[in-house]
């Protein structure tokens, strides 16, 4: 049965049919047109039908379908009235009566961990917020110009950065280094990787006592080559965090928090933008400006690249055999076991007869020295069993 439209892909001859699919697609494009300015001029009139098309017309995507971590902690910010919601709306006596005790007691896991984890001195104020923290930044060893021109945008971008070269040679592992600016008021420490000639990845250790994450690290491009880019100035910015939703992510948005001052300078109208999506983190530096009372203009300042959190470690970097000689090989025989149940003895009598004068403890430091572990525990790391479909994240 023939079909009703006419169809151009029917004409034999090749100039005739190419015309009359052009004229076909004209035409069509003129339909949509006419079909969107009759929309726009209706809705004009009548705000209310835009809203509505726009409520109906929500397009599906990655980032509004993605798959419900319990870890969220936006997931449900009304939740359902249950036994305990009603009993204080009927009763407010009670709920002002438990109100000191819910603040002592915090109500949820996500609560305990701000109160208890690494950061928390940072947010209650412990520290000068006209101070910046002291960022250290160093490099993998053997590096390349590249990365060391990268390392020079890093430390523009921290208040409080001193770049490092890294040295070459034994006894320079990262856990050392960290211990060694620890143990001399350094707050982070940044380690840029390079591979290939290229910077691919940064470690970032909070000090003195951890976390450690580790980001990978693409999409790179400095100050210099974006086009019509601003100059920066030595003021404190602002920051923004955008898109961190489940506890890994405030965990991580935190640990970015604390490498800049609480307190920002607005005069230098300098804003560091970290947006997370899809577990990208898409880091952006620029100048706003005030055009008029209701429009703003931004100019990017530089660098910009892009993250991607591939573990999270509790504690410094491990150094494995940190200060241990290899012990030599020995082998358990009669007379060693014998030898050793005599010293044992000795060992005994001595300490029944020794005075007891030196037994007050020796006086201990005012600081202690921070030394690195020698084994890694990590608290999140990421495998690629873990994302099951393309709407799972992490962040």
């Amino acid at each position: 049965m023939p079909t009703s439209r006419f169809e151009p892909s029917t004409i034999k001859n090749k100039v005739k049919r190419e015309e009359v699919a052009r004229k076909q697609k004209k035409a069509k494009r003129q339909e949509k047109l006419q079909r969107r300015l009759a929309q726009a001029k209706a809705e004009a009139n009548d705000p209310l039908a835009k809203k509505k098309r726009l409520a109906q017309n929500v397009p599906r995507t990655l980032d509004n379908t993605r798959e419900y971590d319990p870890s969220i902690l936006t997931a449900n910010p009304h939740p359902e009235p249950g036994p305990s919601t009603l009993a204080s709306q009927e009763d407010p006596s009670s709920s002002a009566n438990t109100q000191p005790e819910q603040e002592q007691q915090p109500q949820d896991e996500h609560a305990a961990d701000i109160t208890t984890d690494p950061f928390a001195a940072y947010f209650s104020g412990a520290f000068d917020p006209s101070v910046p923290p002291k960022v250290l930044i160093t490099t993998s060893p053997k590096a390349t110009r590249t990365t060391y021109d990268f390392c020079e945008e890093i430390v523009g971008v921290f208040p409080g950065a001193e770049f490092i070269r890294r040295k070459k040679g034994k006894g320079f592992e990262m856990g050392r280094i960290a211990g060694w600016a620890a143990n001399r008021g350094y707050s982070h420490l940044i380690v840029v990787n390079e591979d290939m000639k290229k910077p691919n990845a940064i470690t970032m250790v909070h000090l003195p006592e951890g976390p450690t994450a580790y980001f990978k690290l693409t999409s790179i491009e400095l100050s210099q080559k974006i086009s019509g880019h601003a100059r920066a100035t030595a003021h404190y910015p602002e920051l923004v965090l955008n898109g961190f939703v489940t506890r890994l992510g405030h965990t991580v948005g935190r640990l970015f928090q604390t490498l800049f001052p609480p307190m920002p300078e607005f005069q230098g109208r300098q804003v560091v933008t970290l947006h997370n999506q899809r577990d990208f983190l898409f880091f952006r530096r620029h100048r706003y400006a005030f055009r008029s009372t209701e429009k703003v203009a931004l100019q990017e300042i530089g660098p910009r690249f892009t993250l991607k959190l591939r573990y999270l470690k509790k504690g410094l970097p491990a150094v494995k055999n940190l200060g241990a000689p290899s012990k030599p090989l020995e082998f358990d025989t009669e007379d060693n076991e014998q030898e050793q149940e005599a010293q044992a003895l000795k060992d005994v009598e001595m300490g029944e007869s020794a005075p007891q004068e030196d037994s007050t403890p020796a006086p201990q430091e005012h600081k202690q020295k921070v030394v690195p572990p020698t084994e890694d525990e990590y608290l999140w790391i990421w495998k690629p069993e873990l994302e099951t479909t393309r709407r799972t994240f992490f962040l």
